[in-house]
């Protein structure tokens, strides 16, 4: 059915096309362009699927590539003078690229695939499971949530065994000539296996620090033997029915290799946290996890994300591991067995609370890290000529592949006009009536397409906020892997991170050059305006096109203006009802929510008596899974007493057992139920109208903070001085 839908869809956008390509006047083809608008735009309010779904792709990649002919017929400028040919040029090659990357990603996704749950299976048809939790340098506390929601997962004892693998406890590390390091890596090893062994968990190591990740989870491949092996990352908590909803399917297809769930994150990343827009809406990744991955699943091409997943141990003896020979082992895993003739799910629930980096530099070290491990899977394991791939596989991988390469295109999307606006390049041959005419109704076109895609996983424009804050840093880091494949290494990526105060990220002074160039190109425009009054068609087209930029360019200043953040573990609803003993008194309590290092509670009115800060209490309530205790150490932090006599105590967890440890990550971390609710609060359709009123409002006031931000620094500094001295 899947090929019939494809046929109709292409079969139509030819013969619009066809209709399209005619030779028409400029006046008929804005008339036929206004309409095709039109017609998209009222097929999207009836959420099309089927067929109407085909007929809308197929409308809105009929304006696309007539967009593509007038392009590339009609507006590039001639070789002579290269000044403007070869920045034209570069133009001209980012929009193929974009238009490419669309045309693939329409591909992907235009039939994703929501499949129906796990077989449930009896206790003694379950294959074994080793769960794999690699660690480098990541705290104890953090170690112990995952590994206690681990051992929570609901799953028979004698089948199910949690491995600590911990390459901060190496004997290369342990037996380093600096000696600090050696004594750091040595504590750390007993520490960890004191937690391990305390929580009903096993601690690995292995003898050298080899292949980064993929290398340790190879090391621990070859000392363990379970039917399955689940992977999750440091910071990665699993639900308790996180092996009842994965676990089935494997028993169903023999020829199964993964089955992968979203990463879901409980905090939110740079972005979300300086533009104050985590609760508003759906996570920058979620349209990846939301839509993307489904898409793939329709292909057999869903593939390993190096985490929250379960993989047969069978395949990886095949493929001899995990693969190594990027940093992204995890894609490169999935590529290599998928060309084997494995098979792949995905379950679009969240089953794992995981953690973002907090800030922007440790937001840009992650994606560096992704952007080169994808780029060199692309050169060293190219999928167009992976033998064994089908040729929708090839397609869905070069897709995810490709992608990285936006810092390119946003690059040149981000100083062409400045070009014109600058030094007068005419490097789009055409007057602003036919720019408006063909580029602005390929725009909107996109733009409507994308929305219904994508409405509830991503707002308009802002995959070009994420896009421009990291082509700034990405760019470099591409080219480096382009020059040497072989070069990159494994970088870990920090979490937990506090900022005390209000501060401009490291990283961030670039973008304020930046910005400072596109006001100065505002300028330009308005000094063109009246100095050129013949040309202000094309000035006034360019001018909107820079002031686009300048909005994007606003938004960024507000992300690298980092807001304080003393939060170290994020707090989530929990909304559970237990009982605080102090001492021989027991009072009802509410649980309102929780983190990794304690928990909000809810006292009514003349419940207890007087409660200071300071004070040790126990807290007790049923945990999901029995457990060998009910109740859990607290130490009381803060007192607020709310306006109808009610009182609300902050609590910090006190563990004196590992007991302790497993009945907070059962509290906080257990339910699925609980990120499912969250993933569908925040995903909150918005039309394009809205999602663009609402970065400008965004851009507006963040560029404001962000400015400001340049004084705190410089006040913050001369006070530093002035406390030295």
């Amino acid at each position: 059915m899947t090929v019939v839908w494809a046929l109709l869809w292409i079969t139509s956008s030819v013969l619009l096309i066809g209709l399209l390509a005619q030779p028409i006047s400029m006046a008929t083809h804005l008339a036929v362009g206004l309409v095709a608008i039109a017609a998209i735009a009222i097929i999207k309010m009836f959420r099309p699927m089927g067929l109407w779904r085909s007929i809308f792709l197929a409308f809105g990649t009929a304006v696309v590539l007539r967009y593509v002919y007038w392009r590339t017929t009609s507006s590039l400028p001639p070789v002579e003078p290269l000044a403007n040919f070869i920045p034209g040029m570069i133009l001209y090659v980012a929009e193929m690229y974009s238009v490419g990357i669309l045309a693939i990603s329409l591909f992907v996704v235009s039939d994703p695939l929501k499949r129906p749950p796990a077989p449930r299976l009896s206790d003694e048809d379950l294959p074994t499971v080793d769960v794999f939790i690699p660690t480098y340098n990541e705290e104890k506390a953090l170690l112990a949530m995952t590994v206690a929601a681990a051992k929570g997962m609901d799953y028979p004892d004698g089948k199910l065994t949690v491995y600590l693998l911990d390459d901060g406890g190496t004997e290369q590390k342990c037996n380093s000539t600096n000696r600090f390091e050696a004594e750091a890596a040595r504590e750390r090893r007993e520490e960890l296996t004191a937690l391990a062994t305390g929580l009903g968990a096993v601690y690995l190591t292995r003898a050298r620090n080899e292949h980064a990740k993929a290398g340790n989870l190879n090391a621990a491949l070859g000392v363990t033997n379970g039917e399955l092996v689940a992977v999750f990352d440091a910071d990665h908590a699993p639900t308790s029915d996180f092996l009842t909803e994965t676990v089935g399917f494997f028993k169903r297809e023999k020829k199964l290799f993964l089955v992968q769930t979203p990463h879901f994150f409980i905090n939110p990343d740079p972005v979300e946290y300086n533009l104050n827009t985590f609760n508003r809406m759906a996570s920058e990744n979620d349209q990846f996890y939301g839509m993307v991955q489904r898409g793939l699943d329709k292909w057999n091409a869903s593939f390993f994300c190096g985490s929250a997943a379960v993989l047969r141990r069978e395949a990886l003896r095949e493929s001899n591991g995990f693969s190594g020979l990027s940093i992204t082992e995890d894609c490169e895993t999935a590529l290599e067995l998928h060309s084997r003739g494995w098979t792949s799910v995905y379950v679009e629930k969240p089953l794992v609370a995981g953690l973002q980096p907090e800030t922007y530099t440790s937001f840009i070290t992650q994606r560096s890290r992704w952007a080169q491990g994808m780029t060199q899977v692309m050169i060293l394991k190219n999928p167009m000529f992976k033998r064994g791939l089908s040729f929708p596989q090839r397609i869905c991988y070069m897709s995810s592949l490709l992608y990285w390469l936006f810092p390119f295109s946003r690059a040149a999307f981000l100083f062409s006009p400045l070009l014109y606006l600058f030094f007068g390049l005419q490097i789009f041959d055409t007057s602003g009536y036919e720019f408006f005419a063909y580029t602005l109704v390929y725009i909107i076109i996109n733009l409507l397409m994308q929305n219904a895609l994508y409405g509830k996983f991503r707002w308009p424009w802002m995959s070009e906020i994420y896009e421009y804050l990291q082509s700034v840093y990405l760019g470099r880091a591409v080219l480096s892997v382009i020059g040497s494949p072989r070069r990159p290494v494994f970088k870990v990526t920090d979490k937990g991170q506090t900022t005390d105060r209000d501060q401009i990220s490291s990283l961030g002074w670039p973008f304020y050059g930046i910005f400072a160039l596109l006001v100065a190109g505002l300028v330009a425009t308005v000094w063109r305006v009246v100095t050129e009054p013949l040309s202000n068609d094309v000035t006034l087209v360019v001018g909107g096109w820079n002031l686009f930029n300048l909005l994007l360019a606003g938004s960024a200043l507000g992300v690298v203006a980092e807001r304080r953040n003393l939060r170290q573990a994020p707090r989530v609803d929990v909304s559970r009802p237990g009982e605080l003993i102090v001492g021989e008194t027991t009072v009802p309590v509410m649980i309102e929510d929780g983190s990794m290092s304690g928990v909000r509670l809810l006292v009514k009115r003349g419940g207890i008596g007087n409660i200071a800060s300071g004070s040790r209490c126990e807290l007790r309530f049923t945990p999901s899974k029995p457990l060998p205790s009910d109740r859990m150490p607290i130490v009381v932090r803060d007192v607020g007493l709310m306006s109808n006599g009610d009182v609300q105590l902050g609590c910090s967890s006190d563990p004196t057992e590992p007991v302790h440890d497993r009945l907070l990550a059962d509290l906080v971390f257990s339910d699925s139920a609980r990120w499912q609710a969250l993933l569908i609060k925040r995903r909150v359709e918005v039309g394009v109208i809205r999602g663009t009123l609402f970065v400008i409002f965004t851009s507006a006031v963040h560029a404001i903070r962000g400015i400001s931000y340049i004084y705190r620094t410089r006040a913050s500094r001369r006070a530093e001085r002035r406390r030295v001295a």
